[in-house]
């Protein structure tokens, strides 16, 4: 199909953006994009792409901004439960670690996913994925992390397979059993990491190779925190993954500074998550390398604190920024990424084209899809959003609710609203 007569196409072409220079959205004004078998087939004004395709079936924007589908880079989508009688005891005062330390946090949504069938398991993921679509993410990374024991983390990764599988969502699996030190390790964190370098990583290695054959292994992500895994077992898990052959990542820096950024630019991580107590030497390293830093927003709003993530020293220092959502039972049940631009040019001081490029080719460049999603570019997968408003700044400038009209999907139209 031609879509056409855009107020705004926003391409984004040209990679990644990084460092503190105006971001160029690659705008076109009435602007038009051919779509042929679920990729992007031509890109240019609407009087030029008309004359040059009269035959082609039509679609009439209308006038309304068009962009990249949302790339949400960070998700913990996969999990049984709530914890809404958290979020009261924070209110009460009670730290995140606090909690933690009670039972709470993590270890009490290990055991809700632990004791959820697969059948629960998918259903509750299921919904959460369709409302992340609904709000224009058309591509998202998902973590396990909430089983924590080889069979309960294999049933993550196979719910997150099949809601791949299914669509429209794309899913970007992350293995992660290092979310946590499982309660029945506690005061044996060293023991845990050995059993997680030495038999669950492989393991989960051959279970991927044999359900989805041919198909990258999946990343692998580690909490790097007091209370979780510390610099050296980081390390090790790390190296463990990069030896199999896994692409990797690191939660680092979100409530203390472990060093944590230093070791994941120095062992070529892929990104960084989290990123708010980075140190000025760490945010120079992370200028000079290839490490994406993902900021998360939603945490710390979701926690009520005060600091965010430094975003426009980072930029500064020439690091490649991406956003995401950290949706998470926790500290950040959000499916909209539209609300994830509003927080950050609120509290990163980002401009909405900064955001804009952050949560598109920048999130894309986060898990390693920036050669086929992320921009408006011949060649690459026709993954589009038809907004309901003219002016894509609307995105920022609004907030609690959904500016999505319609998603294009591998080029299949879907309306959301």
């Amino acid at each position: 199909m031609l879509l056409h007569s855009t107020s705004q196409l926003l391409t984004l072409a040209g990679g990644p953006r990084r460092g503190p220079d105006p971001v160029d959205l690659g705008l076109i004004l009435d602007g038009a994009v051919l779509v042929r078998d679920g990729l992007i087939a031509d890109v240019g004004s609407t009087q030029e792409l008309l004359a040059r395709y009269p035959n082609e079936q039509r679609l009439d924007a209308r006038g309304k901004a068009v962009l990249p589908g949302f790339i949400d880079p960070h998700t913990h989508l996969v999990w049984a439960g709530d914890r809404a009688a958290e979020f009261e005891m924070r209110l009460q005062g009670k730290t995140y670690m606090e909690i933690m330390a009670a039972g709470g946090g993590i270890n009490a949504t290990v055991r809700a996913t632990r004791g959820a069938t697969a059948e629960e398991l998918f259903r509750q993921t299921h919904e959460r994925a369709e409302a992340m679509f609904r709000n224009g993410t058309t591509t998202a990374e998902a973590k396990t992390g909430y089983g924590l024991e080889l069979q309960a983390e294999l049933a993550q990764l196979e719910t997150l397979v099949r809601l791949d599988e299914e669509g429209p969502l794309e899913i970007v699996p992350t293995f992660m059993p290092a979310h946590a030190v499982p309660p029945e390790f506690k005061g044996r964190e060293d023991d845990y990491t050995r059993l997680v370098c030495e038999r669950m990583l492989p393991m989960a290695a051959a279970w991927w190779k044999k359900r989805c054959p041919g198909k990258p292994l999946p990343f692998v992500d580690v909490f790097c925190e007091t209370g979780a895994c510390n610099l050296a077992q980081t390390r090790r898990i790390l190296t463990s993954a990069r030896n199999l052959g896994f692409p990797f990542k690191a939660h680092v820096d979100e409530f203390e500074n472990l060093g944590g950024a230093a070791l994941a630019v120095e062992l070529g991580a892929v990104s960084i998550e989290h990123a708010v107590k980075t140190s000025a030497i760490e945010m120079q390293a992370l200028g000079k390398s290839e490490t994406v830093v993902v900021s998360l927003p939603c945490t710390p709003f979701g926690l009520a604190e005060t600091h965010y993530t430094p975003a426009r020293q980072m930029l500064d220092a020439g690091a490649i920024l991406a956003l995401a959502s950290d949706l998470n039972p926790g500290t950040a049940w959000c499916e909209n990424m539209q609300f994830v631009l509003a927080l950050a040019c609120r509290y990163l001081k980002l401009t909405p084209a900064e955001a804009l490029a952050a949560a598109t080719i920048n999130a894309a460049r986060a898990i390693r899809y920036e050669e086929r999603l992320g921009s408006v570019e011949v060649g690459k997968q026709a993954d589009l959003l038809i907004l309901s408003v003219a002016d894509f700044r609307q995105l920022a400038y609004r907030f609690g609710g959904s500016l999505v009209e319609a998603v294009i999907k591998r080029g299949h139209l879907i309306r959301v609203r």
